[in-house]
């Protein structure tokens, strides 16, 4: 469901007035039996007011950008993570994705780990499984975080179908050099820098936490 312009009667606003204005100044020329030289100037000025407030109607629809329209992502709202996890990475994964979830416009979110799903949270795909198609095998290559703005413009999407089948935008953050965080948000262009900043720090820090805990395990069995 688009959620509506909140700008859109401000956009508005001013072809209305200068509208009303031009109207109402040639209705009362109109009705007018002799101009006088007091009036005929009051009416060039009022011309000319209405004439920028137009302008200024066309300049606004130009300068402000609106809303990118939103949907109801396709599935259901879950909340999964792998079992056999150490409770402190649960109790990490689960504080990261629910920053993610209620700070930034993610709606839906994985966590791919060393070839397994760690974590999936939000609004669930279809798909419970994560097989890297091209985009994400060359996140996990270049370690190099890709936003994609507007997923439906782009062919490679068909590899996510382990997010909700409309998905509008999509950001595949490298978890250090063993994973990659996918988040899908419910509206096109709606990722700012900062969101993408607040999102690379996440996967550090979970990057840093995977890989202690996994050197932790691998000291314990030796």
């Amino acid at each position: 469901m688009r959620q509506p312009d909140q700008n859109y009667m401000l956009r508005q606003l001013p072809f209305v007035v200068g509208g009303l204005a031009g109207i109402l100044l040639l209705t009362n020329r109109l009705l007018t039996p002799q101009l006088t030289e007091a009036q005929a100037r009051s009416d060039a000025l009022g011309v000319i007011l209405s004439a920028v407030l137009i302008l200024t109607g066309l300049l606004w629809q130009q300068v402000q950008p609106r809303s990118p329209e939103a949907v109801d992502l396709i599935g259901e709202e879950g909340f999964e993570l792998a079992p056999e996890l150490p409770e402190q990475v649960k109790t990490e994964l689960a504080w990261a994705s629910h920053l993610l979830l209620t700070n930034t416009v993610t709606r839906s979110l994985v966590v791919f780990y060393e070839g397994k799903v760690l974590l999936r949270r939000g609004i669930l795909g279809v798909n419970p499984q994560v097989k890297p198609g091209a985009i994400l095998t060359r996140v996990l290559e270049k370690q190099k975080p890709v936003y994609l703005v507007n997923l439906k413009l782009y062919p490679g999407r068909i590899e996510f179908d382990y997010l909700p089948e409309n998905t509008q935008g999509l950001i595949c953050q490298p978890i250090g050099d063993r994973g990659a965080l996918i988040l899908g948000a419910n509206a096109p262009r709606s990722y700012t820098k900062q969101d993408e900043n607040w999102i690379e720090g996440i996967a550090d820090k979970l990057a840093y936490t995977l890989t202690r805990v996994a050197d932790d395990v691998a000291t314990a069995e030796i």
